[in-house]
């Protein structure tokens, strides 16, 4: 405490002099209170005004707040966001953007569908669990049937339509793009089972593969690359395709018959929707093979069974159901893989049929 008789340090008598025991200098600087704060100091302010107002003051609040947020973080992030990166382009009326001129109308469809799975849609097989769609499997599966078509009329471009003669030599880049093609489709940068080092993805594997099947087709159109429309060829490729097919629906039919109840059957829909993509690949690569072999049909008198191949194809690929059921066939509830079965069986006997009629 300041002695008696003395004023504490800073006081300042009537005349404006110090009247201290110590005397302390008075700052006469104006204070001007408008001035401008920091920028950084500002968006601090803004930054904690913004969290009290989210998450409020107390602890209690600040927790429940929080698992609200992000809760509807989840929300957004995976089931929104993740809704519309994950849609499924199953488009029967689909047409290359970009064709060759003077190439083949069933290379250019392969062309266009790896383009616009993988670069345009975005590769989605692969993507981890914490990408907006790496918890959905539909549209994955999706894909995956495509590749898995494209890759099959691949191989078949090489040992038939894409070389003169069985003992001739087979083009460089269609070999290229049928092993490209062949690649997993689930490898991310890293895939730990392989190597703790980055590695390459499925994506980059299909864009190499991408890049072959154009030069081939280009090479097509320049009169450059063999592109045989024999009848044997011809009926070559409907027999591997038809054979795939078969497979499929034996995959069908094995869990068709499981034992598991529809209600809790977490592998059907991933079975159905890998089929779809299958389907809907070769449904469009036949809708262009019968432009390029179109002289060949009509000599043989096919045009009609062809046409129906062709539709029944559509129709398989076109079914959509919201939740894949496995129920029993002869139950009240429906069995999606039967009736997608119904339907591919019908192609593969249209397939053998066609095939008949071109090696008589």
């Amino acid at each position: 405490m300041a002695q008696a008789g003395h004023l504490p340090a800073g006081s300042y008598g009537a005349d404006g002099r110090s009247r201290a025991l110590v005397p302390v200098p008075r700052d006469k600087t104006p204070v001007d209170r408008r001035a401008p704060r920091r920028p950084r100091a500002l968006a601090a302010d803004a930054a904690i005004f913004v969290a009290r107002i989210t998450f409020g003051r107390g602890w209690r609040t600040i927790a429940r707040r929080g698992v609200i947020w992000f809760a509807g973080f989840l929300v957004v992030y995976f089931g929104i966001i993740g809704t519309l990166m994950t849609r499924m382009d199953a488009n029967p009326d689909f047409m290359p953007p970009a064709a060759v001129e003077g190439g083949s109308h069933a290379m250019n469809m392969a062309i266009a569908l790896v383009d616009r799975e993988v670069n345009q849609h975005g590769w989605l097989p692969n993507d981890p669990w914490f990408m907006p769609g790496g918890l959905r499997d539909n549209a994955p599966n999706f894909q995956l049937g495509i590749i898995q078509a494209l890759g099959r009329f691949s191989f078949e471009m090489v040992d038939t339509i894409g070389r003169a003669r069985g003992s001739s030599r087979a083009d460089p880049d269609l070999e290229r793009a049928a092993g490209f093609l062949q690649f997993p489709g689930d490898i991310w940068h890293i895939a730990f089972e392989k190597s703790l080092m980055p590695t390459v993805t499925s994506d980059q594997q299909y864009r190499a593969a991408l890049r072959a099947l154009t030069s081939y087709n280009n090479r097509v159109a320049q009169g450059q690359a063999i592109f045989e429309r024999r009848a044997d060829a011809l009926a070559s490729t409907l027999t591997r395709i038809a054979d795939d097919l078969g497979s499929q629906t034996a995959q069908l039919e094995q869990h068709s018959r499981s034992d598991l109840l529809w209600l809790i059957d977490f592998e059907a829909d991933d079975i159905f929707f890998r089929n779809k993509g299958v389907t809907y690949a070769y449904y469009l690569l036949l809708r262009e093979l019968g432009r390029d072999f179109e002289m060949l049909i009509a000599a043989r008198g096919l045009s009609h069974v062809w046409q129906q191949t062709v539709m029944t194809l559509r129709y398989a690929s076109q079914l959509d159901p919201p939740i894949v059921m496995n129920a029993r066939s002869d139950g009240f509830l429906a069995n999606h893989l039967v009736l997608q079965g119904f339907y591919i069986n019908r192609a593969v006997i249209q397939l053998n049929e066609l095939v008949t009629t071109l090696n008589f």
